[in-house]
């Protein structure tokens, strides 16, 4: 029986399943008899890696189907600073499952997005903390200078998706922002107002812990893993493509409360 390794975000751990990625997905996101209900995003690691920073010796030990044959969903192998210890390389497709356990799948890919003549832009970071953060940076430079240890605080790697931030992309000021569900969208202003007297400040927290469920119809462009110089994109199929190839997904990931 295959034994895959997936890199589970919030929280962050490390697994091992039987499952392949589409049943794991809906295991994690409902449970067992489907009686919880929670968005989960994760990764599909090299299944042959191993590090002995993390406790996965035993993996064949532990990772074993059920005495009726069944097989194992999740064996827990590390919940803490995991995500520093994984290769870049290391790290394959990343899979989203909606709240109802819909899973889709997506792989990096190497076109990064180019920069546009957008002033702001407005960041979910996934881990190893969970920030909402404004910043003047499109996502290659956002990422390389989080984690650029020259810096006076970095991470040795970050997760992150762009959000759509609407017209405040181009001025804190403007009207129409249509369906914008972030919360407290005057704070959201003051923050972008900010970079204008402290132009050399880069960044900046917008929410430092956010509670509800990320809504993936806010996500710009699609997510990102950052370390230093490298950048995995990982981009959301166009809508038209949501609402056809991906119909099912996209109307269960509109099926949920969040900001």
């Amino acid at each position: 029986m295959k034994t895959y390794l997936y890199f589970t975000l919030a929280p962050e751990s490390l697994v091992a399943s039987h499952l392949p990625p589409a049943e794991f997905g809906n295991y994690i996101a409902v449970g067992p008899n489907r009686n919880s209900s929670g968005q989960a995003q994760f990764f599909e690691i090299d299944p042959e890696w191993r590090t002995d920073a993390l406790p996965m010796q035993d993996i064949a030990k532990r990772c074993v189907p059920h005495p009726d044959g069944a097989p194992r969903k999740s064996t827990y192998l590390a919940i803490y600073r995991v995500l520093e210890h994984i290769p870049f390389g290391a790290i394959g497709d990343l899979h989203l499952a909606t709240a109802s356990g819909m899973v889709l799948s997506l792989k990096a890919k190497n076109d990064i997005p180019p920069e546009t003549e957008d002033r702001f832009h407005l960041y979910q970071e996934y881990c190893p903390a969970q920030p909402r953060v404004v910043s003047i940076y499109g996502p290659a430079r956002f990422g390389a200078h989080l984690t650029d240890p020259a810096q006076p605080v970095s991470v040795p790697k970050l997760i992150f998706a762009e959000l759509k931030l609407g017209n405040l992309a181009k001025n804190p000021e403007a009207t129409g922002l249509g369906n914008l569900p972030y919360p407290n969208i005057d704070h959201l202003r003051d923050c972008l107002r900010e970079f204008t007297f402290k132009p050399a400040k880069p960044t900046k927290v917008f929410i430092r812990n956010v509670s509800d469920a990320v809504l993936y119809r806010t996500i710009r462009n699609g997510y990102y893993v950052g370390q230093q110089n490298d950048i995995k994109h990982y981009p959301l199929p166009a809508i038209d493509e949501l609402e056809t190839t991906h119909l099912d997904w996209w109307r269960s990931a509109q099926n949920v409360f969040g900001g």
